[in-house]
């Protein structure tokens, strides 16, 4: 969960005692798009930023009550997330090597050319958005983490401790703690994990009953400054609290935790975003709980263990399934369909009698071969009209970003090419490495076709479903451009087999998508 601006102009906040350059630097950041406030010196900067987050700080060197470097230094101290660039009129070596080593992006020398600053400013937020990726990445392998500490240990303890690091170090939040419900009484919660980022924070005493008003209604708990208050019997007295963000740990529509996160960062606000995926790793938690409480009953009743003792590569194989499903389970048109892919998949994989072990590899790639598009906005997939260039463009990423996510896990590197290459072509026109022919993994070849065929059959925000027959001719039409051939007519082979049989996986491919395409 990265701390970050709502989805808006980015805000730049220009601090200079002369009117006329605040003035000119607002007025020209203003016509490049950007939302500029100015104020006149480092004080009312600091009061400002402390009100409300921007990304890049424009801050004079000398100025009086509290220059540049000094409002600098104010914060670092504070933990203001924001970029800062020192102008100044005394610009000297030593000038510039001091404002870097307290922090500052970028400095410039006055007179300035006002092309350079926005060049300075939109290269500042270039790099945000960066960082900001590699934050979506780091979240999302924060999954892997969960999983692997299920795999090696199914201590109770081991596996709480476990995820309230990982939310600290993934959510840069200054408290996380993790409240369960007492196996022997129903409704009854106790906190069994705190971890801080930093010194110890005095939290308070949550508000149990509030929040579970709010998690058994499925309401969302997101509260800024005062309004969170109503989650607490006592607020916090050390610090002013700022954001407070809650999600349950529910396994079977029962609550049997609470993930919190809170932070005192002033201007610093959780978003709905952070607050979604926050949910993703507590719905993960729950189940990886639950499956701990459920190991130590069998140790206690002396049960078959084995059954309990689940292989890292395993365990962490359904978390990313399930993390693909869930991305998909929030989009009426989407849902299901890696599940029909993989169904599809496994047709023409016996179909070309790959071996069991190649088969199984086929069908669990089919799964995983969207996952990048956690990176893509729901409604620019969702989008009933034509996408314009930049949609497309980045529509085009998730191949690249599927692979980010699986290549790093030696175990999961045979299901790379299913995220990397389903989008080639047969004739080289495909994306994103325009591979041709045989140059482009079978594994591929093989996603490729399912995929088109589930999204031909399916109902998208775009268009309705085509009939059976017509699919059938689109693939034939664009075997040896688009399509491999050969794995075009084993697929169609296999298909009309097992329609005219009634085969269980034609059946299950065709109750899937009457269930979940809408």
């Amino acid at each position: 969960m990265e701390r970050h601006l709502h989805e808006e102009a980015p805000r730049v906040l220009v601090v200079d005692d002369e009117k006329v350059i605040r003035e000119i630097l607002s007025d020209f950041l203003t016509m490049e798009g950007f939302l500029v406030r100015t104020v006149e010196n480092g004080e009312a900067a600091l009061l400002e930023l402390q009100r409300r987050a921007y990304n890049l700080v424009i801050s004079d060197l000398k100025m009086p009550k509290m220059g540049g470097l000094e409002l600098l230094g104010k914060i670092n101290e504070e933990g203001i997330n924001v970029l800062t660039v020192i102008m100044t009129g005394f610009g000297t070596v030593e000038t510039a090597i001091e404002a870097m080593k307290r922090g500052a992006y970028d400095y410039i020398l006055k007179p300035f050319k006002v092309e350079e600053v926005v060049h300075i400013v939109q290269r500042g937020l270039e790099r945000q958005r960066l960082q900001t990726e590699n934050i979506h990445l780091k979240e999302a392998l924060s999954l892997y983490k969960i999983s692997e500490a299920i795999s090696q240990s199914l201590s109770l303890e081991h596996i709480l401790e476990l995820i309230t690091n990982v939310t600290v170090e993934n959510g840069q939040a200054d408290v996380v703690t993790l409240l369960l419900e007492e196996k022997e009484e129903a409704g009854v919660f106790n906190e069994c994990m705190q971890r801080c980022n930093g010194p110890t924070e005095l939290l308070g005493e949550l508000n149990v009953e509030e929040l579970l008003k709010c998690h058994r209604t499925e309401q969302p708990v997101l509260a800024h400054g005062v309004k969170a208050h109503r989650f607490f019997e006592k607020p916090p007295r050390t610090r002013r609290l700022v954001s407070f963000c809650s999600v349950p740990l529910t396994v079977h529509h029962h609550v049997l935790g609470m993930l919190n996160v809170t932070t005192f960062h002033r201007g610093a606000q959780f978003t709905e975003g952070q607050r979604k995926m926050l949910s993703i790793i507590g719905s993960r938690a729950a189940v990886s709980i639950e499956n701990a409480r459920l190991y130590e009953n069998l140790l206690e009743s002396n049960r078959d263990l084995e059954s309990a003792n689940l292989s890292l590569e395993e365990n962490f194989r359904q978390t990313i399934v399930g993390f693909a499903n869930a991305l998909e389970e929030s989009d009426v048109y989407t849902r299901g369909h890696s599940e029909r892919v993989s169904l599809y998949s496994r047709m023409i994989a016996e179909a070309m009698k790959l071996s069991p072990q190649e088969v199984e590899t086929v069908v669990l790639a089919a799964k995983v071969h969207d996952i990048g598009k956690i990176g893509i906005p729901t409604d620019m997939l969702n989008k009933r009209d034509r996408l314009t260039e930049e949609e497309i463009a980045v529509f085009r990423t998730h191949p690249e970003k599927g692979r980010r996510i699986l290549k790093p896990i030696p175990f999961l590197e045979d299901l790379v090419d299913s995220a990397y290459c389903h989008h080639e072509a047969w004739n080289g026109s495909g994306y994103p490495q325009g591979l041709k022919e045989e140059e482009t993994p079978r594994l591929g070849r093989i996603v490729s076709v399912a995929d088109a065929f589930d999204a031909m059959t399916s109902d998208r925000a775009y268009r309705k479903a085509l009939p059976h027959e017509a699919a059938i001719a689109e693939l034939k039409r664009c075997a040896g451009t688009q399509f491999d051939p050969t794995i075009v007519e084993h697929f169609l082979r296999e298909l009309e087999l097992r329609r005219e049989r009634h085969d269980d996986t034609w059946n299950s491919a065709r109750a899937l998508a009457s269930m979940t395409v809408y």
